[in-house]
């Protein structure tokens, strides 16, 4: 017997059908509640899944209409109370939404449900996908369904909210958008769901009130897999090694940062985990899969030895490549980070506190709570385990401490003898105090974030009836205190008279056919709010570029991403690259060390058309108001690295990202398809287009499961999300998009340009010693060149496609490839010659370039 939610049936956490009779063929004749969970529970049973009572009761509040809080265990099989509450929705002819926190986890539910309810019946919103928005169940981020409830309150075709991860609600920059559907929807039946809720009396009370039904809370301290809990004094790998004599594996062992999770792997590369057979199957269940990264490489030494690696700055493809070992049950140990929380499909018996406290961005302190039970709530497998275990090391200087009092033994004279190990200056201590302390803690009560934004106010203009009435209902009947509603209340009047003043909005002398007041004088754009809010600025900005200048490709990629979200790890380490390249400079100069602290201030990440963005952004703020709530963030990523020709790769390695590059690939991925939508195609000369077909073969080949999935959301009917990602590991011959291809070599050859340029002859050689041109070879040609020039030009014009000559081979795998220099008298009459292998760049994923020859033609 299957209960249900374990993980002995990964089908069976979301009630998913893989064969036989589907849920929506279970429908009753009628909603009435009896016959509605005897249909539901009859599903479940001839699937071979028993109810727990805690699904039961929450299931028979559902279908007697009721609001339920269900506040169970991981692993207690909330999601099949989810798939309850649609089942019930479809059988009474209502929309049912399913609202998450990350966008992972909304296209994974909604996966499941097509195969549930049939791909007709489903659809997903995350405000870069729309599929199926019209259908009676769908998948959404909590940011698009707060848009939905501003733009239609209680007029909106919803009957029914079920939140997950309700927890979310207390996130400071997020958490305003799971309060806004409980203040906007008081038609909807409202399911709210998590692990860590704590007490929720608040939600019980307010949401009877709001929606005129009872509201059932649903707790249950029992898991499904009992916890048990041990702080260790012992160092870690001996606690490690003992875990695994015990036969506690799989392992998570918890770190703070990405850094120490990866650096904890490689420490843990000298204990022997897997038998020979172990490491053969890890082998065999890798296959041909491709680790093109550097990190990537060293993950394949990992997972090789039983290791994995997990945080959030992965490629996307290395993280399910961990989960698919993990799921195998091939991976002793994953180091990971506190991310693993939300959404993640890894199965772990032990989970190893490292530490009890973490930085939060602005100090070190104490885990709270909800966070310590989030992350212990993982441990421990239904249907596989019969008991998790959780583990918390003592800090490093009280193991050490304790070591050297154990090996002085009893003998008082020794231990008084013993010098004590302090702790780090600064250090935050914790102790088995405040792991039982935790261990007993309830979750903290959920915290408002309510907001006041400029898209809050047009939504609630925009629609029918009277908008003052709502904006008072919604600004005084929220869930802040009296003092923080106050606060809002006067932004709310700011807002509101920078629209009128702006001729934004319009009041009335009387009240119009739909009972508005107040009315806006301009059209929304539509889901302005809902994807990238600054595209019509973009649109607007784009009249500004000269076609005919020759930086007018790259001056349009600027724009776009001056609209996208700053990429914080990047941007940083722009910022140090440049601050270290301006003080060598400084130093060079004799500049004094507090004259060189001074100017550094001033130095920062490249932020191309500056000026000329914020003066557009200021001027069209003032018409399109709305824009107020997302400033313009002129940056450089895309940009920098065309204009730089370095591979991903090269640019992960230049600026020191290699841990975080599934943070670059994510900004690259959304910046290929804001430049893909948001550049209208009369605006795309050829260079643009061959800019953004770069850019698109780039992500495809590092990982292309981010624009596999946009695209099949698209086309949800044509594979299963297991499809999709067998397709992701299957990666498509870089020369197959010729047009792509031909940038990657024209970027290759002028690669080579600009470090002859500079002078980095080390840099070529390294790049071409294998081809024969070794930094002496290269020194000797580019002598030859510098006796007859003084310069070597990198601008626009030296890297257009003119100086490049390609002659294609085909009949020998092939290009034969000419770079002419851009020599200052345009000669043209040096330059470098190359042999590019297609067979080669296919099976490495990027234009592999052979050196023949440096000179003069």
């Amino acid at each position: 017997m299957i209960f249900a939610g374990t993980a002995g049936s990964p089908s069976a956490a979301s009630g998913r059908q893989d064969g036989g009779v589907t849920l929506i063929d279970q429908l009753p004749p009628d909603a009435d509640p009896d016959a509605l969970f005897e249909a539901f529970s009859s599903w479940t049973e001839g699937r071979g899944i028993t109810l727990y009572p805690a699904q039961e009761e929450a299931l028979i509040e559902v279908v007697s209409g009721a609001n339920v809080i269900l506040s169970t265990p991981t692993g207690s099989g909330k999601s099949l109370v989810a798939a309850g509450a649609h089942f019930t929705a479809l059988a009474k002819d209502q929309v049912t939404f399913y609202t998450a926190p990350i966008k992972a986890l909304v296209s994974e539910k909604f996966f499941d449900l097509c195969k549930l309810f049939g791909t007709e019946n489903v659809g997903m919103l995350t405000g870069d996908a729309s599929v199926n928005a019209d259908a009676p169940v769908i998948c959404c981020t909590a940011e698009v369904l707060a848009s939905i409830a501003l733009r239609d309150g209680a007029d909106a075709d919803i009957g029914q909210v079920v939140m997950d991860e309700f927890h979310f609600y207390a996130e400071p920059d997020r958490g305003w958008a799971w309060q806004i559907p409980l203040l906007e929807l008081p038609q909807a039946q409202f399911v709210l769901m998590s692990a860590t809720l704590g007490d929720v009396a608040m939600f019980e009370k307010d949401l009877t009130r709001r929606t005129g039904r009872p509201t059932a809370v649903v707790r249950s301290a029992t898991r499904p897999v009992p916890l048990s809990y041990e702080y260790r004094l012992t160092p870690i790998t001996d606690t490690l090694t003992e875990l695994l004599e015990t036969r506690q594996a799989p392992v998570y062992i918890v770190h703070f940062t990405q850094a120490q999770a990866v650096e904890r792997a490689q420490s843990l590369m000298s204990i022997n985990m897997c038998t020979r057979e172990e490491k053969d199957k890890i082998a065999e269940l890798i296959g041909n899969f491709r680790f093109t990264t550097k990190f990537g490489r060293n993950l394949s030494r990992y997972v090789r030895h039983g290791i994995g690696v997990h945080h959030a700055g992965m490629l996307p493809k290395y993280r399910r490549l961990v989960e698919k070992l993990a799921q195998a049950g091939l991976l002793k140990v994953i180091c990971g980070t506190d991310t693993l929380g939300v959404g993640v499909n890894v199965p772990i018996r032990t989970v190893l506190f490292t530490a009890l406290t973490k930085y939060d961005g602005s100090r070190v302190r104490t885990l709270r709570a909800r966070e310590f039970h989030q992350i212990a709530g993982r441990a421990g497998r239904a249907g596989f385990d019969t008991a998790g275990f959780v583990v918390a090391q003592a800090p490093e200087h009280v193991i050490e401490n304790e070591k050297a009092l154990a090996k002085a033994g009893d003998d008082p004279k020794k231990r008084r003898k013993v010098v004590r190990k302090k702790a780090p200056e600064g250090f935050v201590a914790w102790s088995d105090t405040t792991f039982e302390k935790l261990i007993a803690s309830e979750p903290e009560p959920l915290t408002s974030r309510f907001r006041v934004t400029h898209t809050m106010l047009l939504s609630v203009i925009a629609r029918p009836g009277d908008a003052f009435t709502a904006m008072r209902r919604l600004l005084e009947d929220n869930h802040e205190p009296r003092r923080n509603q106050l606060r809002h209340i006067r932004r709310a009047i700011a807002i509101y008279r920078s629209l009128l003043d702006g001729g934004v909005v319009e009041q009335l002398d009387a009240p119009d056919a739909e009972g508005r007041r107040i009315r806006l004088t301009v059209d929304l754009q539509q889901d302005f709010a809902l994807n990238q809010p600054l595209s019509t600025f973009a649109l607007a900005a784009f009249a500004l570029l000269d076609p005919a200048s020759p930086s007018y490709a790259l001056d349009m990629v600027s724009v776009v991403e001056s609209t996208l979200d700053d990429p914080r790890q990047i941007l940083a380490a722009q910022q140090n690259k440049a601050r270290g390249e301006a003080v060598a400079a400084m130093k060079a100069d004799g500049v004094e060390y507090e004259e060189r602290m001074e100017r550094l201030q001033e130095v920062s990440y490249p932020k191309p058309l500056e000026e000329l963005l914020w003066h557009a952004y200021d001027y069209y703020k003032q018409s399109h108001p709305w824009v107020g709530d997302h400033p313009v963030s002129p940056k450089s990523v895309i940009r920098d690295m065309y204009e730089r020709a370095l591979t991903f790769t090269e640019f992960t390695s230049f600026y020191e990202l290699a841990r975080t590059e599934g943070i670059v690939l994510r900004y690259l991925a959304s910046a290929y398809k804001a430049l893909d939508h948001t550049i209208p195609d009369d605006r795309k000369t050829e260079d643009l287009q061959d800019l953004v077909a770069w850019l698109g073969e780039l992500v495809r080949q590092v990982d292309s499961s981010l624009l596999d999935e946009w695209e099949q959301l698209a086309n949800p009917e044509v594979e299963t999300a297991e499809q999709a990602q067998e397709k992701a590991d299957q990666v498509r011959p870089v020369t197959a998009n010729a047009r792509a291809f031909r940038v990657l070599v024209r970027n290759a050859m002028f690669h080579r340009v600009k470090l002859a340029a500079l002078d980095h002859l080390a840099e070529l050689g390294e790049l071409d010693g294998e081809s024969g041109w070794d930094e002496e070879r290269w020194a000797e040609a580019m002598d030859a060149y510098w006796e007859e020039y003084d310069d070597l030009g990198t601008g626009s014009d030296a890297r257009g496609p003119k100086l490049l000559a390609i002659e294609e081979d085909e009949a020998h795998g092939l290009w034969r490839v000419r770079q002419t220099f851009a020599d200052p008298n345009g000669d043209h009459d040096w330059g470098v010659s190359a042999e590019v292998d297609l067979a080669a760049s296919d099976e490495e994923g990027r234009a592999v370039v052979r050196v023949t020859g440096v000179g003069q033609l």
